[in-house]
């Protein structure tokens, strides 16, 4: 669940816009800052009012103990020794983060973000469709004129926002298409992923049928590019193919392999018995690079006899029902 809580804690950062005290953090995030790498960054706040260490209800003033030390009165638990941890926090490299969305949409890169203020950016153009940044779905919705700046003839414009708590379907009209960071991106081998929508990138994939559509994957599953994988897309069986869309349609889930096989409509006992490299064709390619594949993008618990795929976390593709 590590990448899944990343992105999660990335979208909070980003939506919020400033520094996040590490006190507050879930328990769940905490555990995941480790897998976010440069995403994040140490920093410090404000430190002439906290958060009360004990209770974390309330914002109090700070002041010297008289003894080389801190003190904070809280309305409800009185006075709090105040270390310096309290002020511990973490920021979002926004940078780092402008630059990963723009290769997740696959942007050109002689296009130049555009700081439209108030927390709002173009990102430049994904297939002639202009593609706006926003720390706020409403910010965009109140302002249609940020809409107007960044239009061009014959393309679509694409919204990216955190998803707010009430909005249902899709906010704007004809020409503009909204993306909620937290169901249309994952944090996904050190970046960040695009998850493709069925019915919405028809065309690249029968221009390039190795092109990854649905994270690492293309469009019929049977090419993939791990993260750190150098050697170009690996081209997979029809039976791997099946193994890596049942997965991906768990959405990270761990689940036995018995349904994944069910699923995948496969009579095998385990998902790896399809990525097998027999005897005679140890040393070849074409049947070892599936394999590393699997390794590198399959979690198994053997002990339970489970099977995950971390980076469908929050997928969007919808598969057809379990039978």
């Amino acid at each position: 669940m590590a990448a899944h809580d990343a992105w999660a804690l990335v979208c909070r950062l980003f939506a919020g816009g400033t520094p996040l005290l590490r006190n507050l953090l879930s328990p769940r995030e905490a555990a995941a800052l480790s897998a976010l790498g440069k995403a994040v960054k140490p920093t410090t706040v404000d430190q002439s009012f906290v958060l009360c260490p004990h209770c974390q209800q309330h914002r109090a003033q700070v002041w010297s103990d008289g003894r080389g030390g801190r003190m904070c009165r809280c309305p409800e638990c009185g006075p709090v020794a105040v270390e310096a941890s309290d002020g511990a926090a973490l920021a979002l490299d926004e940078n780092w983060f402008r630059q990963k969305m723009r290769l997740a949409l696959g942007i050109e890169s002689r296009d130049g973000i555009d700081d439209l203020g108030d927390g709002v950016w173009r990102l430049g153009d994904a297939r002639r469709s202009p593609v706006l940044l926003a720390r706020d779905l409403t910010r965009v919705l109140q302002e249609p004129a940020l809409l107007d700046r960044v239009r061009v003839a014959g393309g679509d414009i694409r919204v990216i926002t955190p998803r707010p708590r009430t909005t249902r379907g899709s906010p704007f009209g004809a020409g503009v298409e909204w993306l909620a960071m937290e169901d249309r991106f994952a944090f996904y081998g050190g970046g960040i992923s695009f998850l493709g929508k069925p019915g919405t990138e028809k065309n690249s994939p029968a221009a390039d049928p190795t092109a990854a559509v649905y994270g690492p994957f293309s469009e019929d599953f049977r090419w993939v590019s791990p993260p750190d994988w150098t050697d170009g897309p690996i081209h997979c069986t029809e039976g791997q193919a099946a193994v890596f869309k049942s997965l991906w349609s768990f959405k990270g889930e761990p689940v036995s392999g018995e349904r994944v096989m069910q699923r995948a409509g496969l009579d095998s006992d385990k998902p790896i018995d399809l990525f097998k490299v027999r005897t005679r064709d140890k040393g070849k390619p074409e049947a070892e690079r599936p394999l590393a594949a699997y390794r590198s993008l399959v979690v198994t618990e053997r002990r339970e006899g489970l099977y995950s795929m971390p980076c469908a976390m929050g997928n969007s593709f919808i598969n057809a029902k379990e039978q």
